[in-house]
């Protein structure tokens, strides 16, 4: 009998001890994931500490962004950027958004060589980054254009008479909250929004004329929200030499003396997603676990949706594109 109890009591300790191992060696699983992980994400942290180009993405839906302005901020003054090509491919966005990347933009051109290198869309507000650039390469087939300003606002009142709703108001003044989508837009309030839109389209063309030094004649048939291939945009001086990246490169080694040699890195100007270990990736986990995983993927959808429709101002978009289905600003 107590050769039995001992060789209980022994495979007891041998579990323990076996245990121990497991949590040990499930800890340093984790720990090396963690460690690779960080490692893989701070991966370029090590390529901007050498001289190199810095490569801008800016796609998908412009906005404001004040990660955007402080990363753009951190290339003018890193002196191991010696050189900047904005990579644009969107369809534009708010006229704002466009604004605040184009003045961040010249402000970096005024201390380094700055080229903008279209992909298959730079419009609206996407072209307003583009001219930003001292020199602006773009594929044959590449849109290009679409210099405009855009204002919407749905009128509703025709659904709510057929369904017996009406909106009642009542304000400090005629033209407070207009235009509104539960009432005719009065005559004040649409010269107001077309006074407003007017002063803004006269700035963005002014800009336009501006950085590609345009004449009254030479802009004529250009700014009126028309669209061009890259072929065509290179005919109307809206572009300066077609191609891609590669291209854009060469020109600031022909051009601009930059080293042939130097890497080309990219800055993201979108701000970095939670880490797979953060607290949203662990609760996301959670509640697959549970078997709410349809809860997930709808709150993944909806915030997209909901990020978009908080727009700053005026549309400076190609709406051939639909800005909803659309990545920010950035990749």
């Amino acid at each position: 009998m107590e050769s039995d109890l001992e060789q209980v009591l022994e495979r007891k300790r041998l579990r323990r001890k076996l245990t121990v191992w497991r949590v040990l060696a499930f800890g340093a699983a984790v720990l090396a994931v963690v460690v690779g992980f960080s490692a893989f994400t701070n991966l370029d942290q090590f390529e901007k500490q050498s001289p190199h180009i810095a490569r801008i993405p800016i796609s998908g839906f412009i906005h404001s962004s004040r990660y955007a302005s402080k990363q753009l901020e951190k290339i003018r003054k890193d002196e191991n950027v010696k050189a900047v090509i904005v990579a644009i491919d969107s369809p534009g966005g708010t006229t704002v958004g466009g604004e605040a990347l184009h003045n961040a933009i010249r402000k970096i051109a005024k201390e380094k060589p700055v080229v903008s290198s279209i992909g298959g869309l730079a419009a609206s507000a996407g072209y307003m980054v583009a001219v930003a650039a001292d020199h602006i390469v773009a594929p044959r087939t590449s849109i290009v254009g679409s210099v405009g300003v855009l204002f919407q606002y749905p009128n509703a009142t025709e659904l709510f008479g057929k369904i017996g709703v009406s909106m009642e108001e009542i304000k400090s003044s005629p033209l407070k909250a207009e235009p509104s989508p539960f009432n005719e837009t009065p005559p004040e309030a649409v010269a107001m929004l077309e006074s407003m839109l007017l002063d803004t389209y006269q700035w963005f063309a002014d800009l336009i004329k501006d950085r590609r030094s345009f004449s009254d004649v030479e802009a004529d048939g250009l700014l009126d929200g028309s669209v061009f291939s890259g072929q065509q945009a290179l005919k109307n001086k809206m572009i300066d030499q077609l191609g891609d990246e590669a291209v854009a490169k060469q020109w600031l080694v022909d051009e601009k003396e930059v080293p042939d040699d130097l890497e080309i890195v990219t800055w993201s100007l979108t701000k970095p997603q939670d880490p797979f270990l953060s607290g949203t990736s662990i609760a996301k986990s959670a509640l697959k676990l549970v078997g709410l995983g349809e809860l997930v993927a709808l709150s993944e959808h909806a915030a997209p949706q909901i990020r978009n429709s908080n727009l700053d101002g005026f549309l400076s978009v190609w709406q051939a594109v639909n800005p909803s289905g659309t990545n920010r600003l950035g990749q």
